[in-house]
C-alpha cells in the first residue's frame, strides 16, 4: 500500500509566510509614509481662533467680500475704500489643504478703490482657500474664501 501524501506542514507553513510578509509591508508602509499635519503651528492657531472670529466679523460688517469668477481664474478682494489699509501684516494666503508644499502668502495690495485683483491660472487643479488678514484703523480683520481652480 503506498502512503498518501499530505500538504498540511506546507500550507500552514505558507500562512505563517504570508502572514509574516504582509506584516512587514504594513510597517514598511505605515514608517515611510509621510504625514503632514495641517498646520505646524495648530496648537498656536487654535488659541488664536477667536481673533479670527472677530476679524471675520469686523470684515462682514465692514462691507469686505471676495468674489472668485471660475472662467476668468481670477479673484476679486474688495475692502471699503474708506479703510486706510497698514501695509505691515497684511495679507493674502493661498491655502492647499492637500498639500501644505503649494501654500503661496503675497501682499496685500489694495488700488485706491479698496479692490485687488489675483489670478489663480497658475495654482494647481482642485480646491483652494483663500485668507486675507489685514489691519486698518487699528482693528485686525480676517476674510476667507474657498474655491476651486478647474481644469485649463
Amino acid at each position: 500500500m503506498k502512503p498518501t501524501r499530505t500538504f498540511w506542514p506546507y500550507g500552514i507553513i505558507l500562512a505563517f509566510v504570508l502572514f509574516a510578509a504582509g506584516l512587514t509591508g504594513f510597517i514598511i508602509i505605515a514608517t515611510t509614509h509621510a504625514e503632514s499635519l495641517v498646520s505646524g503651528g495648530y496648537y498656536e492657531d487654535e488659541l488664536n481662533y477667536q481673533t479670527q472670529i472677530d476679524g471675520a466679523a469686523r470684515a462682514r460688517n465692514a462691507g469686505a467680500a471676495i468674489r472668485y469668477d471660475a472662467a476668468a481664474q481670477k479673484l476679486v478682494i474688495a475692502l471699503p475704500p474708506s479703510q486706510h489699509v497698514q501695509k505691515a501684516g497684511s495679507k493674502v494666503e493661498f491655502y492647499r489643504p492637500s498639500s501644505p508644499k503649494l501654500d503661496r502668502e503675497v501682499a496685500l495690495q489694495p488700488a485706491a478703490d479698496g479692490t485687488q485683483t489675483l489670478s489663480v491660472a497658475d495654482l494647481a487643479t482642485g480646491p483652494w482657500a483663500l485668507h486675507v488678514t489685514w489691519q486698518a484703523d487699528g482693528q485686525g480683520y480676517y476674510l476667507e474664501q474657498k474655491f476651486i481652480v478647474a481644469a485649463k
